[in-house]
């Protein structure tokens, strides 16, 4: 038989992962920073690309927990 669907600390659970995500992004973003001249160039796409779906992922989450909270506010 299926679990039920608990949504209570849905909102709870994205904000964690938008503070996870953020915090990843910019550690990325201070490696560019501090040692971008020395990092080779394929690494450093990499990196650039990962940071811009972090980006994406946090736009993400965050229309995500508006939807989480107008549905517990509906409840």
């Amino acid at each position: 038989m299926a679990k039920p669907d608990n949504r209570e600390d849905n909102v709870e659970h994205l904000q964690d992962a938008v503070q996870n995500t953020i915090e990843n992004f910019r550690e990325a973003e201070d490696y560019l920073e501090e040692f971008g001249d020395e990092i080779p160039t394929e690494e450093k796409e990499q990196i650039e690309e990962r940071n811009k779906r972090r980006r994406e992922s946090i736009a993400g989450f965050r229309e995500e927990i508006k939807d989480e909270a107008r549905h517990q506010r509906e409840q």
